[in-house]
């Protein structure tokens, strides 16, 4: 094996699967949402969008579903 490569003449592309990894989205966050997974990442090391990633990812492995159920006010 070389000690040493020469990538001058070698030419980039783009990675055909990355569109596929993951998908940009906006949404609205509570700030004390955003404030909890801000503090988590600080102490574990990876950032706050990846551990919501990571949360969802684990919801959706999970089937975990939430409860909604409104309350009527009689």
């Amino acid at each position: 094996m070389k000690a040493e490569y020469d990538l001058s003449k070698m030419k980039s592309r783009k990675n055909p699967y990355a569109a596929k990894l993951k998908k940009s989205v906006t949404m609205r966050l509570g700030e004390d949402v955003i404030e909890y997974f801000k503090q988590m990442a600080e102490e574990s090391g990876v950032p706050y969008q990846s551990l919501i990633n990571l949360y969802l990812r684990d919801c959706v492995a999970s089937h975990r579903k939430i409860d909604i159920s409104w309350q009527s006010q009689n």
